[in-house]
């Protein structure tokens, strides 16, 4: 391990299928579970933990619970005395939460962190669930004529697309099918027994109904219940107690700009990348890891809270040309066998979207790839993995490349 950088120890997903207020659970029930889960999959006790970082957008609107950084001793006496903090970055909060956990680690402090990304989305009306999803749009300012505001802010993504390159909504369809067909080999993905016909992905107004503007139902990620952890250790630490389970992060990005959607575009205007914040992050990742782009990864586990964050996200990792991401989507190289496998785990369509625990997950995702633990959904001979985790219309935008020692 290089000086400096910060181990994956292990970590734990819960099965993001569940209904946790139907089974009678909270917050606290999801948080416990995450815990233990996350300490028995990287072999740690909670005695060995220097401190906890937890990532949650909206604990306060869908459950009535905050203060979710003292959550985890709440429920975890052995935690009681070790230091905590919750973060919020909308649907960025846990990446948010692991760069936090990464400084305290990197400072020296501490040796030992514990991360979760935690989120119950599923205690309301999806009516309702939308209303409280807003909150991390620039409220009062923008969206306030659409009933879905996030499906109307990537619509419009998509329609600044169609104005700078051309877009065909095939291509989006095609996304949304792809990964809901990865998520058929993932035992934690909420979609994994849900069934679907070619119509599903196309402009069927039956099959698959307009949300709002262009984005369709299938083009959308799920409303989720779900909770992942990740165990950080220091390059000393794991120095001290070596491990062939753990991964290193090689590098990693972090951007933030103004909420507004619209402006981001208007600043946008002319640059050769539509978000060149989010070009900006990826690139820092890349630097910092010491690779040339995005051909020295074997996959990518991005944000597709909609099928268009991820068309995106496709030119600005640099796997085709700005405007030209259909080209990636036509040759089949997003594919768990194609030249840069996407969302191989299912993403967000296909695995779900709890949104505090998302940065969390495709971390953890990374961390199985590289280890060779993905099971099913693993890809073949994986050494380097990225992520790209995205708060509101690209507000917050965090990006990590994770791989191994022999990387």
């Amino acid at each position: 391990m290089g000086a400096g950088q910060v181990g994956v120890v292990g970590g734990y997903q819960t099965d993001f299928a569940r209904n946790l207020t139907r089974e009678g659970r909270d917050i606290g029930d999801l948080v416990a579970d995450a815990v233990h889960g996350t300490l028995d999959a990287a072999g740690i006790g909670p005695g060995e933990v220097g401190v906890i970082h937890v990532g949650n957008a909206f604990g306060q609107l869908f459950t009535g619970q905050g203060h979710l950084g003292a959550m985890p001793a709440t429920v975890v006496e052995d935690l009681w005395g070790v230091p905590a903090t919750r973060h919020e970055a909308a649907c960025a909060s846990g990446g948010v939460a692991l760069l936090a956990a990464m400084a305290d680690l990197e400072s020296g402090r501490y040796d030992v962190a514990l991360v979760l990304g935690v989120e119950i989305e599923r205690a309301v009306s999806g009516d309702d669930a939308a209303r409280h999803l807003g909150a991390a749009a620039w409220v009062g300012h923008e969206g306030e004529q659409a009933k879905f505001i996030w499906p109307y802010m990537f619509g419009r993504l998509a329609e600044e697309y169609d104005r700078r390159y051309g877009i065909d909504d095939a291509h989006l369809g095609a996304i949304a099918e792809l990964n809901l067909r990865n998520a058929k080999a993932n035992p934690n993905a909420q979609t994994r027994s849900w069934a679907y016909t070619e119509a599903s992905f196309t402009a069927d107004d039956e099959a698959n109904p307009v949300v709002e503007g262009r984005v369709r139902r299938q083009h959308c990620s799920q409303v989720t219940d779900g909770a992942a952890g990740v165990v950080l250790a220091s390059d000393r630490r794991l120095r001290d107690h070596p491990t062939a389970r753990a991964s290193r992060v090689l590098g990693w990005g972090h951007r933030t700009v103004g909420l507004s959607l619209d402006r981001k575009l208007a600043r946008s205007a002319g640059e050769r990348y539509t978000l060149p914040h989010v070009r900006q992050a990826v690139l820092d990742a890349f630097g910092r890891a010491g690779i040339g782009g995005v051909d020295d990864l074997d996959g990518i586990e991005t944000h597709d809270c909609f099928a268009m964050a991820e068309y995106a996200a496709i030119d600005h990792f640099g796997i085709t040309e700005p405007g030209e991401s259909f080209k990636a989507i036509e040759n089949g190289e997003l594919e768990r066998g194609g030249r840069i496998p996407v969302n191989p785990s299912g993403g967000l369509i296909g695995g779900g979207h709890p949104v505090g625990a998302t940065g969390v997950r495709m971390v953890l995702d990374a961390h199985k790839q590289v280890t060779g633990a993905a099971g099913e959904y693993q890809v073949d001979g994986a050494r380097r993995f990225g992520t790209l985790n995205i708060g509101g219309s690209t507000a917050t935008t965090v990006t990590f490349v994770l791989g191994t020692e022999e990387s």
